[in-house]
């Protein structure tokens, strides 16, 4: 049974939601194994929308196992708010559905504090973080000096732990950020409480999808944000504060890298991104605003407006050789209706040159110049279209030219929000049946 894991090609924001919440029905165990709350996939049941942030979208499926890997950091708060959410609207309603690792990160307090006073500190040279603390946690985690699920359930431990904590971020708060210290009481308290509301949801993931794999369980991988926002491969410092790419499938949730089969990238028939750092494509223009208005293209979770631009098959052959790529699937596609002409990014030029690849330096990639192939458009809506031959041929054209640049088939095609909204060209799942 092939295991399939689903990343982003692009900077966050390319639809994986949806493709979860569809390839779900296949799966039986959906597993997020990396990122924080500042993630937020959308997905669409009939008239209702859910926007997930730290849950795996399979959660609105019954009968199907939800694990929150290791790779994780969790709010735990935010949490507890998702779950309450998620079944006032009649889902989650058996609390099994549910695992999150003993060994997943906390975002605590003073992460937030500290994420948020640096921005201000940094003033018009900020990252663009959303705020959530989700930096500094990771931060934590590497120095190991972070605290994790398991703390929280041993008390002279987690009190002990704290205490040496604090002392060094209250210091840092209050000397260097200029910001308020954090309570130790306070958050002792609050924590101890916020335990009983998740006890029985933690446990030993890594063991349990270690048995699914020896039971050839279908598992799918959902991974948070893009490659482009990966800490090492994209556009740092311009990124997020975790590996995103396919290989941390493997690392965050604890089973081992022979077990992902089959790797979906997710992309977007155009490109947006969502706060500072280098982005060629961007149609600061009407283009620009066409895209942004008829895609909604306003953050999950922040609500920020997008930016927008045309597809870069730069950062997706980027993607693709990080992530091992073998199927693309485009979402979308709806959006680019009632454009004349389409462009593709084919190539970067520097100082006159045509460079080989992208750029690890993002001071060059500010100032690179896209070179791009134009294609015809199409009038014609698609949000009705369920399959490959209703579409025009103009669009049937995009498709295949993504696919004869990337080298790479696109198995499924998105054209509106809603489930039904999917052309199924080729099920990831069934690839190795």
């Amino acid at each position: 049974m092939p295991n399939v894991v689903i990343v982003g090609t692009q900077w966050g924001d390319e639809g994986k939601g949806k493709i979860v919440d569809i390839l779900t029905q296949r799966a039986d165990t959906i597993v997020r194994f990396q990122g924080g709350p500042n993630a937020g996939h959308t997905v669409v049941v009939g008239d209702k929308q859910t926007i997930l942030h730290q849950i795996p979208s399979g959660i609105l499926h019954d009968g199907k196992k939800c694990i929150v890997g290791n790779g994780v950091v969790i709010d735990i708060e935010t949490l507890i708010q998702e779950i309450d959410e998620i079944k006032s609207q009649g889902y989650f309603t058996d609390d099994d559905a549910l695992l999150i690792s003993e060994k997943a990160h906390l975002i605590m307090p003073y992460h937030k504090k500290i994420d948020k006073a640096r921005e201000k500190l940094k003033g018009k040279n900020k990252i663009g973080t959303t705020g959530r603390g989700i930096g500094p946690a990771y931060e934590d985690k590497v120095g190991r000096n972070g605290m994790r699920i398991a703390d929280i359930f041993m008390d002279d431990y987690f009190k002990n732990k704290l205490n040496t904590i604090l002392t060094e971020k209250n210091f840092y708060l209050e000397k260097y950020l200029q910001d308020e210290p954090c309570g130790e009481d306070e958050i002792t308290q609050n924590f101890f409480s916020l335990r009983e509301k998740i006890r029985s949801y933690v446990g030993n993931a890594a063991l349990f999808l270690q048995n699914a794999v020896d039971d050839n369980k279908k598992i799918l991988f959902e991974g948070a944000q893009g490659t482009m926002l990966d800490i090492d491969h994209g556009t740092y410092p311009f990124v997020t504060s975790s590996n995103t790419l396919s290989a941390q499938a493997s690392i965050g949730s604890g089973i081992g890298p022979k077990q992902l089969n089959t790797i979906v990238g997710i992309a977007k028939a155009y490109t947006t991104r969502v706060g500072a750092g280098p982005f060629p494509t961007e149609q600061e223009n009407d283009t620009g605003t066409y895209l942004r208005d008829k895609g909604g293209e306003y953050g999950a979770t922040t609500g920020r407006p997008r930016r927008c631009g045309w597809f870069d098959l730069v950062t997706i052959k980027h993607a693709i050789n990080l992530n091992s790529i073998t199927h693309l699937t485009l979402t979308k596609l709806d959006v680019l209706s009632g454009l004349k002409s389409i462009k593709i990014c084919t190539g970067y030029r520097y100082n006159d040159s045509l460079l080989p690849g992208f750029p690890a330096d993002f001071t060059v990639l500010e100032k690179c110049t896209p070179v791009y192939e134009e294609v015809e458009g199409w009038d014609e809506e698609l949000t009705g279209v369920t399959q490959y031959d209703q579409l025009p041929g103009a669009a049937k054209n995009y498709i295949a030219r993504i696919e004869a640049l990337t080298g790479l088939p696109v198995g499924m095609v998105s054209v509106g929000q809603k489930r039904r909204q999917i052309i199924m060209l080729q099920d990831p799942f069934s690839i190795n049946d």
